[in-house]
């Protein structure tokens, strides 16, 4: 099933997520304790209800309860490419895979991420014609520009130098390797961790072996499907070079 996360941009791990399936809303804001909302944003210059998301099939919709407050989504991962939502701008679609909500209050602003519902792709090799019936998409689409591709790259690297190597590479080992990469000098422990999870959950669906309590399943099973099904190849690891 499709669906978007929410995450807030805290410091530390336990940042709060949720999970929206298509054709379900959460509200957020400050909220109240007789009202509370679904995505509480824990400061005082933000209103007790300021918005809803509501998940589509492809992308969200994003309302902004506020009177006077503009909200501006981010995409991080592009070319600086922003929209604005109006204060009580209704269901204004949101296109972007990977998006800041940005929240103005007094000294700077308020932010928390969303991860987009899963972005269908078609075939490439297709033909044109409609007469063909439904395009056939893409099993994983994956954006091989986006921050979560270049972490799935660093996981597979030394699967990929030595294909008999066992090393899956563990967060900080991810984060070290991409300290001095472009694209990756920003990112935190918690970051990398949302990006995997958000690739096993997502993107690649990957799904706990039978039994299993080892607590590195997500990473070694993402390495598993990239790999076998060439999703990362050896010609992406220029992109590690620094």
């Amino acid at each position: 099933m499709r669906t978007i996360l929410l995450q807030a941009e805290a410091t530390g791990a336990g940042a709060a997520v949720i999970e929206l399936p298509p054709g379900r809303e959460a509200t957020f804001g400050r909220g109240t304790e007789s009202a509370p909302v679904d995505f509480p944003l824990d400061h005082p210059g933000i209103s007790r209800r300021a918005g809803i998301i509501r998940a589509v099939d492809d992308y969200w919709l994003l309302t902004n309860l506020s009177r006077d407050a503009t909200l501006v989504v981010e995409n991080p991962e592009g070319g600086g490419e922003f929209l604005k939502v109006a204060p009580r701008r209704a269901a204004a679609p949101v296109p972007f895979e990977f998006a800041r909500v940005v929240l103005p209050v007094a000294g700077g602003a308020c932010s928390f991420l969303v991860f987009a519902s899963q972005h269908s792709f078609i075939d490439p090799d297709a033909p044109e014609s409609a007469t063909l019936g439904e395009p056939t998409v893409s099993g994983f689409p994956v954006d091989e520009t986006a921050k979560y591709f270049l972490v799935l790259v660093a996981l597979c690297e030394p699967r990929l130098r030595d294909g008999s190597s066992p090393v899956i590479p563990t967060v900080p080992e991810i984060l070290e390797r991409l300290r001095d990469v472009p694209g990756g000098a920003g990112l935190t422990r918690a970051a990398v961790n949302f990006h995997i999870d958000y690739l096993a959950r997502t993107k690649l669906r990957v799904k706990p072996p039978s039994g299993s309590r080892k607590a590195d399943w997500q990473r070694a099973a993402l390495v598993s499907v990239a790999l076998r099904f060439d999703l990362v190849r050896e010609e992406h690891l220029k992109w590690l070079n620094g």
